[in-house]
């Protein structure tokens, strides 16, 4: 079957929905009142363990059909250490790691995985999605299918035309400064946070009624609705499903295993900005494609300049760019959240040795950090590490990039 072929089978299945809807008020109700009674059955589960959310349901991420290994080196060609190499890794082993996996200068240097784990094993990513977004952006910009990421979502979303989000600008969801409300937790069913969270038509929740307290543009506001929103863009800009763009833009070219996507119900919106499944090595890839300024094995799928874009910061959090983070400046213990924001602050024990890295970073610690200056990559992902305690040092987003890079036997001066 033809794109074509299912781009008309799609819009013939909206147009008889639409048709059905008009002429049958009750199934509407009805569609209301089942889908109002699935997101009180998933709050009273999130309420119970809210740092364990099954991130259900999903739906199959398709990657590329045939896998390849990326190509490696030996650790004497790539010039880091044995004894950095051993270092970096035990402590990931240490920090409850999955996987644990570092890159140099076009090759693969060292991989190691978890009792359990292997180089095909979907890995939940957190936030490791947020990066995505921005990376499915460039794709829509590098295909035409967005002028600009000053364009207002309103654009792409119909829904909303006319409301205070037509303000946002895709920029302002992926540098976290949209306006929206900051995240949170609240027990109360009727909070927002939940419903943008749990409910099966999240999406509209979005941008019906998730607050705007701010001015597009002026607060950095760090939450999932942002980047679930890009979901919205993306389809519209698009006329693909989110997961479907991911696939054939972002994961085809690249060679990368698929997974899962978290979606509010089946063949429903897709949560972008958390919790797809994939195995490491997909996230590398995605990192090693920032690196490479958005090309990939010599074809360019980023626009020429949109990971510089990517890589600048804002007055309002000079440490997080369009869905990345920033080593520079340095803070010691970096907030997640917007200043003053209740919430975790990751220590930096000390200023990250490459002043121009920038990384992935994710709950439970999950980390894939980019050194332009050295080329080298390293990447963390799994469980949140353990508390520290009983001589157990605390979880150090500077550890093992600057050991890495400690153990380079040539630091071209430095």
């Amino acid at each position: 079957m033809t794109s074509s072929t299912r781009a008309r089978i799609l819009a013939l299945s909206l147009t008889a929905l639409a048709l059905s809807v008009s002429v049958n008020p009750a199934l509407v109700l009805a569609q209301s009142e089942d889908a109002e009674a699935v997101y009180r059955a998933r709050l009273a589960v999130f309420l119970k363990d809210p740092g364990n959310l099954p991130y259900e349901p999903t739906e199959p991420l398709a990657g590329a059909p045939a896998w390849k290994p990326l190509p490696a080196t030996s650790v004497a060609k790539s010039g880091i250490s044995v004894e950095s190499l051993e270092k970096a890794r035990a402590y990931a082993a240490m920090m409850n790691s999955s996987a644990f996996m570092v890159w140099r200068d076009g090759r693969l240097v060292t991989q190691w995985y978890a009792p359990g784990v292997t180089e095909r094993t979907p890995i939940t990513s957190k936030s490791l999605s947020k990066p995505l977004t921005a990376i499915a952006i460039g794709r829509a910009l590098a295909l035409g299918k967005i002028r600009s990421i000053d364009q207002s979502i309103a654009d792409f979303i119909p829904r909303a035309k006319g409301t205070p989000k037509e303000k946002i600008t895709i920029r302002y969801l992926l540098d976290m400064r949209s306006g929206m409300l900051d995240q949170g937790f609240s027990a109360e069913p009727d909070h927002p946070y939940n419903r943008v969270l749990l409910h099966p038509d999240f999406g509209d929740r979005i941008i019906d009624s998730y607050p705007m307290p701010h001015e597009p543009g002026k607060h950095y506001s760090y939450a999932n609705a942002p980047s679930d929103t890009i979901a919205m863009v993306i389809e519209g800009a698009t006329g693909m499903r989110y997961g479907d763009w991911v696939s054939r833009e972002v994961l085809l070219p690249l060679g990368a295993p698929g997974g899962t996507m978290w979606v509010g119900k089946p063949g429903g919106l897709a949560h972008a900005g958390c919790c797809a499944t994939m195995p490491a090595d997909t996230y590398l890839r995605f990192a090693i494609l920032l690196l490479q300024n958005g090309v990939w094995q010599g074809k360019r799928l980023l626009p020429d300049g949109y990971v510089a874009e990517m890589r600048k910061g804002t007055e309002a959090n000079p440490n997080f760019g369009l869905g990345i983070w920033l080593g520079e400046p340095y803070r010691q213990r970096r907030p997640f959240g917007a200043p003053g924001m209740l919430g975790p602050h990751v220590l930096h024990s000390e200023p990250f040795l490459d002043p121009e890295l920038f990384m992935f970073d994710g709950n439970s610690n999950q980390q894939v950090a980019i050194s332009p200056k050295y080329r080298l990559i390293v990447l963390r992902v799994g469980a949140t590490p353990p508390a520290p305690k009983d001589g157990r040092p605390e979880w150090d987003n500077a550890f093992l990039p600057n050991t890495l890079i400690r153990g380079l036997t040539s630091r071209g001066g430095d």
